[in-house]
């Protein structure tokens, strides 16, 4: 249970769902923790559970869309932890009214890919230059399996922006690979989370978004979680450049979206 022993992950999101597993979980492997989120609350929390199992972890507050912010999450891994080893940009938001390409407002638009695309993108920018300081490292940015094929129900800003996310993550891939960097996506399908509790709520909407699951279900934050440390630790060493899938099948199947 060493996977990740004597390095220093940054986590953002850190607060809940996917990001708060993964942080444990990374921690559980010997990972000291960087826990970002935009809420203190739930980011002291997760520092706390970490702290609780014999983990070492540290929590800075940060709107991932706001650069100075960023900077600054940056600088608080180095100042609690000497080095930056991994990042895992998994901060993202999915308004209830990012929907049709017509309906959708300007501002949903802006908001969504302010997060879910600049946010990566200065994850990036401001933790590359810690990470080849550190000696290399490996990057997680979380896309969607939207980046991969159209979302059977409208999404658009969301849609777009993690497309965006796999994009560029194959670039900075391209880019850093000689540096010791490792930038990979993360492509999960519906995670079982309590963003995507509230939007199951509406009975309609969870029917049209389980029946495109082959597996029949939401993914575990765990199975994500699991994924995004395979990513980190150097078991995927050769690995760069990459979209790794975790959907339950969305993506290998041909369903006809109903009307």
């Amino acid at each position: 249970m060493d996977r990740l022993k004597g390095k220093v992950a940054l986590i953002t999101g850190a607060g809940t769902g996917m990001g708060s597993v993964a942080a444990q979980i990374f921690a559980a492997e010997g990972a000291r923790i960087m826990v970002v989120d935009i809420n203190a609350e739930m980011g002291k929390a997760t520092v706390e559970a970490i702290k609780s199992e014999g983990g070492q972890a540290a929590f800075i507050a940060a709107d991932v869309s706001d650069e100075q912010q960023v900077q600054a999450m940056v600088k608080g891994a180095l100042d609690n932890f000497g080095a930056l080893h991994i990042v895992y940009n998994n901060a993202g938001i999915f308004p209830a009214d990012d929907g049709g390409l017509t309906e959708t407002s300007s501002s949903t638009w802006d908001q969504v890919l302010a997060v879910n695309l600049k946010g990566v993108w200065l994850g990036c920018k401001y933790a590359i230059p810690a990470l080849i300081a550190s000696g290399g490292g490996s990057i997680i940015n979380v896309a969607s399996f939207v980046a991969l094929m159209g979302a059977a129900t409208p999404q658009i800003a969301y849609t777009a922006s993690k497309g965006g996310v796999l994009a560029m993550t194959r670039e900075i891939a391209v880019e850093y690979a000689r540096k010791k960097i490792r930038a990979n996506a993360l492509c999960p399908g519906p995670i079982d989370t309590p963003l995507l509790a509230e939007l199951m709520a509406n009975p309609e909407w969870a029917r049209r978004r389980l029946m495109h699951i082959p597996m029949g279900r939401p993914g575990r934050p765990e199975e994500i979680a699991k994924a995004a440390l395979f990513l980190a630790s150097d078991d995927a060493s050769f690995m760069t450049g990459a979209a790794l899938v975790v959907d339950g099948g969305i993506t290998a199947a041909y369903v006809t979206p109903e009307d």
